[in-house]
């Protein structure tokens, strides 16, 4: 009888790959985690259970074939691994990498409920697609056979990216027009690179490019552009992400030394391209010697603490009103950013800032208790009164998520329906907007939000868009 590969929970502990040591780790931003070997990957897959119902599947936002590309690779047969891993997911390497999976699917491993420890699906993944990679199983797009149908899609993010690699393998002809003069979004210039180092995702654009999608580059899209990007295609994703920071109008919030995180976090990622970044070379933007203070608790928090202890600053805090297990943010991040040496002031918020001379010196805090539950469930912070305090800062980093650009007023379409919120209004699943052969997909849809809900909805909009084409067509042949 052949050997169970599978099942090995009981005998086998979870075992993560090695994470390099905090004191490297602050000296570079290269990514944290080693790789697996095949014999370690081939272990920790072997523990999955095969679950009749595969929660970590439900609650994948691309419900990911989990179990079954866990299978595979315990029983050393990567490259098929590889293609189910592949055909639900547009991008594993990087969900792999930067998905909250301690929220998502390794979250609810079932093995996990009965205390023998989550599968550590994030890091597998990440393995199989790496070693796709580095075997030259991941090749560039080829459709059987091209399609006169044109789509245009505004916005390089994740979003935009997997509608494009979705619409190009059924052959349809797809251009990307985004701000920056690399695609990637917040991949290329939002997220560090000791979470994602960029020529990951680099390797991914030129994939597509190969593949036959054209990007068109520094092109901030207003109301001309979109208007020729209109004639021009057959169909329109918006895809173009949320931008606008979210401010704070409190005393003092004008001074030298207050940044955007998103500014911030640009700036470092350009340096790591090699590009000259005057805001960064200046000073301004560099947190190199800097008593720096981050506001928020989110990942783009993270991001930008464990960044100014990279770039090195003399102290890092972390401001944030309420307490560590009420924090949006994932946990796996807050705890590599402790180790690293940031300094988490929890229940605090900000109430305004001191400056000398017009420049930042201080943040004005108020200490917080948790009262009743809001409308979220969530407990509301409240402020204790006469427990103020300031503590020094030489940078303050804003990191309080983000909010959609006036993208009606921006291309000059007021007929493109917008929420209370300022998304765009589009229907569930299909993307599709109030305007004719408009769609909008991520965050710009659903507000700041996850890479892979993006992906999601990406994926979701070119299947869409796709059975649209395919019912005209069968039309105009009757």
């Amino acid at each position: 009888m052949a050997k169970q590969p599978m099942l090995k929970f009981v005998q086998i502990d979870r075992d993560m790959p090695q994470k390099r040591d905090a004191s490297q780790r602050r000296e570079d931003f290269d990514e944290i985690y080693a790789e697996y070997a095949d014999a370690k990957a081939q272990e920790q897959s072997s523990r999955c259970s095969q679950c009749g119902v595969p929660y970590c599947q439900s609650h994948c936002p691309l419900h990911n074939n989990i179990p079954d590309w866990l299978r595979l690779t315990a029983t050393g047969r990567l490259e098929e691994a590889y293609q189910v891993s592949q055909a639900t997911n547009t991008f594993p390497e990087i969900c792999g990498r930067i998905c909250p999976q301690d929220r998502l699917c390794e979250g609810n491993c079932v093995i996990e409920q009965s205390g023998h420890g989550t599968v550590t699906i994030g890091s597998v993944e990440k393995y199989i697609t790496d070693t796709a990679w580095e075997k030259g199983w991941v090749k560039p797009v080829k459709p059987a056979q091209e399609r006169p149908e044109s789509v245009g899609i505004i916005g390089a993010g994740p979003g935009g990216l997997a509608a494009a690699d979705m619409l190009r393998r059924a052959g349809v002809q797809v251009t990307i027009y985004d701000r920056y003069d690399r695609a990637g979004g917040l991949l290329t210039y939002g997220i560090p690179g000791f979470k994602l180092e960029k020529d990951v995702v680099m390797r991914r654009n030129e994939q597509l490019e190969l593949g036959g999608v054209e990007f068109v580059l520094n092109c901030d899209v207003d109301a001309d552009i979109f208007a020729t990007i209109q004639a021009e295609h057959d169909a329109v994703i918006i895809a173009t992400g949320v931008y606008k920071s979210r401010d704070l109008a409190m005393p003092g919030s004008g001074a030298e030394g207050i940044e955007k995180a998103i500014d911030f976090l640009t700036a470092s990622n350009r340096k790591s391209f090699g590009d000259a970044v005057e805001d960064f070379d200046s000073g301004r933007l560099n947190a190199e010697g800097k008593k720096v203070v981050v506001i928020g608790g989110g990942d783009t928090a993270m991001d930008c603490v464990r960044t100014s202890i990279r770039q090195g600053a003399t102290s890092v805090k972390c401001l944030y009103r309420r307490d560590r297990a009420n924090m949006p943010g994932s946990q796996r991040e807050v705890n590599n950013a402790e180790e690293e040496g940031v300094v988490f002031e929890w229940l605090s918020a900000p109430k305004g800032f001191v400056d000398e001379a017009g420049k930042v010196t201080g943040v004005m805090v108020q200490k917080m208790r948790l009262g009743a539950p809001d409308a979220t469930g969530r407990q509301s912070p409240e402020v204790i009164e006469g427990a103020d305090y300031v503590e020094e800062a030489d940078l303050v980093i804003k990191a309080l998520g983000f909010e959609p650009e006036d993208l009606p007023t921006i291309f000059g379409q007021p007929e493109l329906t917008v929420t209370s919120w300022g998304t765009i209004k589009a229907q569930f699943t299909t993307g599709e907007t109030d305007m004719p052969n408009v769609y909008a997909v991520g965050d710009i849809v659903r507000g700041a939000s996850l890479v892979v809900w993006a992906i999601r909805d990406g994926r979701d909009c070119a299947e869409a868009i796709l059975k649209k084409f395919n019912t005209a067509a069968a039309v105009a042949a009757e």
